[in-house]
């Protein structure tokens, strides 16, 4: 007996059981069964048995002992290789840099405290892979301080890869909560998180025009961000040899005390915007005419308010549109609450002017827009009307947004003044990448100075190697925001749905190492390793870290 494939045009072969006779001196076939209903496996099974070949069960042969995610480990391993973080750490091995390795892939694969790191680093294949198996809580704590003692050298290093002379760098400030009350740099401030009356520390970020990280600082909670700039400029001059530099900061960040201290350094310009109040008195002073902008969305103009600067006035329709519509929203959302009050006034339920006025004021800036209305408040009536004038005033500054730069029109014209000054959306996106769920620099738990400022420049190093692996994987990835269609459908243009960095990563743990050995053989018997092989989804993502280049 023996299995012919019969083929079937485009479609699956059609697979027959045959056997063979002789009907005088021919030889004839006769079909016993159809076997096309059979999966591969199984005719190829069938086939052996008529070779007469002995088949036993897989479980037979060996038997799985371990089994632990692998993929995104393999992932961040490669790209930390291509991107030469070990000779970024040091030039020579040490245990401590072993351990920074292992804790950066941590940080992107399973962000959590350093204890928390220790134990759950042994579920996948990065304490085999790192070599750190044996390491304790202490080993990790000792290894932090490593790690702090060389970050000057790291951060000339990385500034030396992505920062020129005259080129553009990026900084800004953001904070995070802290846990405890034992840190001197732990202080009340304005808090990003949304988390009042938590202490917190303040860290800011260096990147270049792409928002690569370059270097990070830590500061006392409660310091401002004009007070970092100076420093953060210094040390690009004096630390990273940068004698000239354009900054790019938010209108926060560079304010005018810091533009003059700028102008003393001499070889620095400066990409910066202007606060609403200082565009509305450029329109008052007939500097910005807001005619313009019916004929077009970008205006260059000068004043003697910034003398040696341009200023570049921009309007974004789209804009102008949303800011109208939250500004209704928070309108009615007030006059829903002082209806409230109104209502209880003629009610008789509250009376007197002190106790109305202090009914209205807990309740008139809850949503900033108390400068647009007018009230009227006695012992016993209380009405209030919306101020048109202002908010009409407002109203015409909706969308607008003032470039200001000593950059000279030569060296960059306006548009690109405009794109770099965007550009500090990328320093945004990486406070979100620490922040939030992909590596989470907060709360912050150490008790000591320069523990947190190892933790927080842990996590920009792990920043460093997720940057890269997100442009490695920008074509899988709907994040992307110059891919409008695939951000709204989240789909690829093959039709698979598209990833975002924590789900491919997800998606990559699937991919797992096998340990086997031969069944009942005794806990001393010999292991071999199996990888599940990748799915094509998988393959290209590990595939396109190979275009990775430090």
């Amino acid at each position: 007996m023996h299995i012919d494939a019969v083929p079937n045009r485009e479609a699956r072969p059609t697979y027959l059981l045959r056997e063979s006779f002789r009907e005088g001196d021919r030889v004839r076939k006769r079909t016993l069964a159809n076997l096309s209903a059979l999966l591969d496996e199984q005719i190829a099974a069938i086939r052996r048995v008529l070779r007469g070949e002995e088949l036993c069960a897989p479980a037979s042969l060996f038997e799985v002992v371990a089994s632990r995610p692998h993929g995104h480990v393999q992932a961040v391993s490669v790209a930390m290789q291509r991107l030469g973080i070990e000779r970024l750490l040091a030039a020579r091995p040490a245990r401590e840099r072993g351990l920074v390795l292992a804790m950066i892939a941590a940080r992107i694969v399973a962000p959590h405290t350093k204890l928390a790191t220790m134990r759950g680093w042994h579920t996948t294949t990065l304490a085999e892979d790192f070599d750190v198996a044996d390491a304790d809580e202490d080993d990790l704590y000792a290894a932090m301080d490593w790690l702090l003692a060389h970050q000057d050298t790291i951060q000339k290093k990385l500034a030396v890869r992505h920062l020129a002379e005259g080129g553009l760098v990026l900084y800004d400030l953001s904070s995070s909560y802290f846990e405890g009350s034992t840190c001197p740099l732990a202080k009340l401030g304005h808090s990003r998180d949304g988390r009042k009356g938590m202490l917190q520390v303040n860290y800011g970020l260096l990147t270049d025009a792409r928002g690569c990280p370059v270097a990070v600082s830590v500061y006392e909670g409660n310091v401002a961000d004009s007070q970092t700039l100076m420093p953060e400029v210094r040390r690009l001059r004096e630390s990273f040899g940068i004698k000239h530099l354009v900054m790019v900061g938010d209108r926060g960040m560079i304010c005018q005390k810091a533009v003059e201290e700028m102008r003393e350094e001499g070889g620095i310009d400066w990409i910066t915007a202007l606060k609403s109040a200082s565009i509305r008195t450029l329109v008052e002073q007939g500097h910005l005419q807001l005619g313009l902008f019916d004929e077009r969305n970008l205006v260059e103009l000068e004043s003697p308010d910034y003398p040696g600067e341009r200023l570049i006035a921009c309007r974004n329709p789209e804009l102008a549109k949303l800011r109208a519509h939250k500004r209704e929203d928070l309108l009615a959302a007030t006059e829903r609450n002082l209806e409230k009050i109104k209502a209880r006034v003629a009610a008789g339920r509250l009376a007197g002017r002190d106790a109305i006025g202090l009914s209205v004021g807990k309740v008139i800036n809850q949503y900033k827009v108390a400068k647009h209305f007018e009230l009227t408040i006695d012992e016993d009536r209380f009405s209030y009307a919306r101020d048109q004038r202002r908010i009409a005033e407002e109203a015409a500054l909706d969308g607008i947004y003032l470039i200001r730069t000593s950059v000279s029109a030569e060296r960059m014209d306006a548009p690109d003044c405009v794109r770099n000054y965007k550009a500090l959306a990328q320093v945004e996106r990486a406070f979100r990448c620490l922040k939030t769920i992909d590596l989470k620099v907060r709360p912050i738990h150490h008790r000591t100075a320069d523990r947190v400022r190892a933790h927080i420049l842990l996590c920009m190093l792990a920043y460093y190697v997720e940057w890269h692996l997100r442009e490695a994987w920008r074509e899988l990835m709907f994040a992307d925001t110059d891919q409008q269609a695939k951000a709204a459908s989240h789909m690829l243009d093959d039709g698979t749905p598209a990833h975002s960095f924590e789900s491919l990563l997800e998606d990559l743990s699937t991919v797992v190492r096998n340990t086997c050995r031969t069944p009942q053989a005794g806990e001393d018997a010999p292991t071999f390793e199996i990888l599940t092989v990748p799915t094509a989804k998988q393959r290209c993502a590990l595939d396109l870290i190979d275009q990775i280049r430090a």
